[in-house]
């Protein structure tokens, strides 16, 4: 290279003008490279040394310690520099062309600064140089400034200066840069140690203020902390040269660790002694609030939001449910003074990690087959702080919830479960109601089982020896409430399993953080179990499973829901749960749940014509015979209450007096009276309804047959309202509201079957209404899937081939609708 001709003498001025920024900008990164390489250590020592103030150590240490560290520190910050000095290397000029020539193709800079020794003079080479020149000028175009390498991973072998910026970043966390000027009394503390005995003290304040360490020597001599807050007090010299006089922590003795309970001084008397006025913060006590009304799940689960509030944090809140006896309706079992039982307490979960100042939330706890289930009760909720302050009572007045049993019997076992759980001197009368309402097995029962159980129920209340023992009790309410879930459930008991086990798989997964393989596979599981249990619905319990119901408080009624619907609904709960929005996903599963205990599932649109007014007709009538049924009962239990010997009086008791015997009975006939005259209107009302339905003067096994049987059961549920039977009303009744039922099935069915032969119909050209996007009918009486019977054989194979081969043509088909391609592609997608 020629020193007197540089690289960019030869450049255009743009150019040269980058080469010069790109080696100044290079050669600052190398002189700060030369530095960090020679002064790494001192430069660690100054950042470990911060870190360390901030965290206030020199607080904590005694100051023969402080000074030993900083004489420590001295020598090694005077070592590190000498080090560095004799190190350090500033780069020359051609260091730096040759560091950025090296990040360059070809060297065009120690070309540029070339000159021709062979050939000089000679045109032929003098052209070809000067080529040369300009492929190395046009190769400058990339120039860029080199940044520095500061490799001190050889250097520093222990990883020194990862300590040190571990203990600045711990500094910046949890210490405070207002720490470090507490070096400033170090001179106060020296003149201090000079005039005789000194002391050195600290304030903690609680941790859950989340307030520092104070240094005692640097606070104002009036200062407020926290109630709770720790002091540490240590005096250095002879015994009795400095005493501690102290009133916030309310002890007579006088100790140097002592805690701030109260307001007061604190005062070291001595040559370097000081006074301090202490003031305690204030800390208001929590606040809790119920928010809204208590709610029932579809499971039973009792739903309680709430909001908590606390200038510091809750540590902990209780929500007690009590029995409110005075809102009970005193009959019945109830006339009964209540057995005295313990208040439900449920801890408030709150959260493990953040803040707690405000919490909201929703306590959440099943309380199905607890004895207070279905009755008034008082809501109070409590909460705490860390100081231990109780916050007032939120209260609040609910019917705590329970499950909903539709089955008739289902829920005449539940009630007198709960007449039993509030006094087992209920027993006999229970044992009466229970006969009673299973005189005839054969009518009331699907599975001789449970009647089998509710035998032995009835022989335990009647076949005891004294009072029931609490283990007696509890095994005759927890045999009640299993055979009220058979009677319940039925054949939809496996099913309604399948799909409370697929939701709370999925629920599960949603708190643990499932992956999106898991997410499929559940999701997958729960749209099965669904259409398994929407079948059964819809076969068991027909279009009127809900009719006669009142929902809870907090539900909906006369919900409707299409599968469509719920397709989407389970497709929204995916998509929300592969983005990680688990909270929303929870709220479209508990929807989903409670939609599929209320709903009605319907196909299509409704159906118009005779058929449906028929139809509503039959639903009218069994929600007012069931209103019936659900009156006969109550006049029973009526019964049984006034023929029922006193109990917790006078076990002799006296005869009646005439008159209010009379009275009694004139009023018990004229309540049949009553009951009769409505049944007999109900079946006149019927034999009105029958015009309006389809098939309904035909034979037995038809809707008329069904009628016919219904009409026959009302005629005699009336002879036995007339007569005073009761007992038999009640098993006329429950025969009449089945035949109503079956006669409502087979109207269904006779009205899908005509939509089904009307969907066999053309429609412009285009698919049959009706049908899937696969061309199938849909079943009867609403199920899912279709009645065709399947292939079989080699058929199997060359339909499944067709059906594939039809799928893809039709998926490519864009003037289909985007739901019915989105539903051939999840198809292809299973096969």
């Amino acid at each position: 290279m020629d020193p007197e001709h540089g690289p960019t003498d030869s450049l255009d001025r743009p150019l040269a003008r980058r080469v010069k920024v790109a080696l100044l900008l290079s050669g600052a990164g190398l002189i700060l490279e030369c530095v960090a390489l020679a002064f790494w250590p001192l430069i660690s020592l100054f950042i470990f040394a911060a870190g360390l103030l901030m965290l206030g150590v020199q607080d904590a240490l005694p100051i023969w310690g402080l000074r030993a560290g900083f004489a420590l520190f001295g020598i090694a910050a005077l070592l590190s520099l000498v080090l560095g000095l004799r190190a350090i290397h500033f780069p020359r000029k051609a260091e730096v062309v040759a560091r950025v020539d090296a990040h360059l193709p070809g060297r065009p800079l120690q070309a540029l600064s070339d000159t021709v020794l062979v050939g000089a003079g000679d045109a032929a080479s003098e052209t070809l140089w000067e080529r040369h020149r300009q492929r190395m000028i046009a190769r400058l175009a990339s120039v860029r400034p080199v940044a520095p390498n500061v490799r001190l991973a050889p250097r520093d072998p222990l990883a020194l200066r990862l300590v040190a910026l571990t203990t600045l970043c711990m500094g910046l966390l949890f210490g405070s840069v207002e720490r470090v000027g507490s070096l400033a009394s170090f001179q106060g503390r020296g003149e201090e140690i000079a005039t005789g005995p000194i002391w050195e003290g600290w304030v903690r304040p609680p941790a859950y203020s989340g307030k520092p360490t104070l240094y005692l020597g640097d606070l104002d001599p009036h200062f407020d902390v926290p109630k709770g807050a720790d002091v540490t007090l240590r005096f250095y010299g002879d015994d009795g040269v400095l005493t501690l006089r102290e009133t916030v922590s309310g002890d007579m003795d006088t100790r140097p660790d002592f805690r701030i309970r109260q307001s007061g001084e604190i005062e070291i008397d001595g040559p370097t002694g000081r006074l301090w006025e202490v003031a305690l913060q204030p800390d208001a006590p929590p606040m809790a609030e119920l928010v809204g009304p208590m709610t029932r799940a579809p499971s039973g689960e009792a739903r309680q939001d709430f909001r908590l509030s606390d200038d510091f944090g809750v540590s902990r809140a209780i929500l007690t449910i009590s029995r409110d006896v005075d809102a009970v309706e005193r009959r019945y079992g109830y006339v009964l003074p209540p057995e005295p039982r313990e208040d439900i307490s449920v801890p408030v979960m709150l959260p493990q990690t953040g803040d707690r100042r405000e919490i909201e939330g929703r306590i959440a706890e099943n309380l199905a087959q607890h004895p207070f289930a279905g009755l008034p009760v008082r809501l109070s909720l409590s909460a705490w702080d860390e100081a231990g302050q109780e916050s007032s009572e939120a209260l609040g007045e609910s019917i705590l919830p329970t499950r909903r049993f539709f089955d008739p019997l289902a829920a005449a076992l539940v009630d007198q479960r709960r007449e039993l759980l509030w006094n087992r001197e209920n027993a006999p009368r229970t044992a009466q109601v229970l006969r009673a309402i299973s005189v005839n097995p054969s009518e009331m029962f699907d599975e001789m089982t449970s009647y089998v159980r509710l035998r032995e129920v009835i022989d335990q209340l009647e076949g005891r020896d004294g009072r029931l023992t609490d283990e007696q009790v509890d095994t005759i309410a927890a045999a009640l409430w299993d055979i009220a879930l058979e009677l319940e459930d039925g054949e939809l008991k496996e099913a309604l399993a399948r799909l409370h086990r697929a939701q709370e798989r999925l629920s599960q997964a949603m708190r643990d953080g499932a992956t999106p393989e898991e997410i499929e596979n559940l999701m997958q599981e729960l749209r099965e179990a669904t259409r398994d249990y929407m079948q059964q619905l819809a076969e068991q319990q027909g279009p009127d499973a809900d009719d006669t119901d009142t929902p809870d408080q907090g539900q909906d009624q006369g919900q409707e829901i299409t599968q469509d619907q719920l397709q989407q609904l389970m497709d929204r709960i995916q998509e929300l749960m592969e983005q990680g929005r688990m909270a929303e996903a929870q709220q479209l599963m508990d929807m989903l749940a409670e939609m599929l205990e209320n709903m009605r599932v319907t196909q299509g649109e409704g159906q118009g014509g005779q058929g449906s007014e028929g139809m509503q007709g039959l639903q009218d009538t069994l929600r007012d015979q069931q209103q019936l049924n659900d009156d006969t009962f109550s006049d029973l239990q009526e019964q049984f209450g006034r023929n029922a010997p006193a109990q917790g009086g006078d076990q002799q008791g006296d005869e009646p007096d005439g008159d209010a015997q009379g009275g009694g009975e004139a009023g018990e006939e004229g309540a049949e009276q009553s009951l009769s005259e409505r049944q007999r209107a109900l079946r006149e009302a019927l034999r009105e309804q029958r015009r309006n339905v389809p098939g309904g003067g035909g034979g037995e096994g038809s809707v008329g047959g069904a009628l016919d049987r219904a009409d026959r059961a009302m005629e005699e549920a009336e002879r036995a309202l007339r007569e005073g039977d009761l007992s038999g009303a009640l098993d006329g009744q429950a025969e009449a509201m089945e035949a109503l039922r079956d006669g409502m099935r087979q109207l269904g069915e006779q009205q899908a079957q005509s939509q089904q032969e009307q969907d066999g119909q053309p429609n412009d050209g285009s698919e049959p209404q009706g049908r899937d996007p696969l061309g199938r009918t849909p079943g009867g009486m609403g199920r899912l899937g279709t009645d065709d019977e399947f292939y079989e054989g080699e058929d199997v194979y060359r339909r499944a081939e067709e059906l594939l081969d039809e799928i893809r043509r039709r998926t490519e088909d864009r003037e289909r609708t985007a739901e019915e391609r989105d539903y051939l592609n999840r198809l292809l997608d299973q096969f």
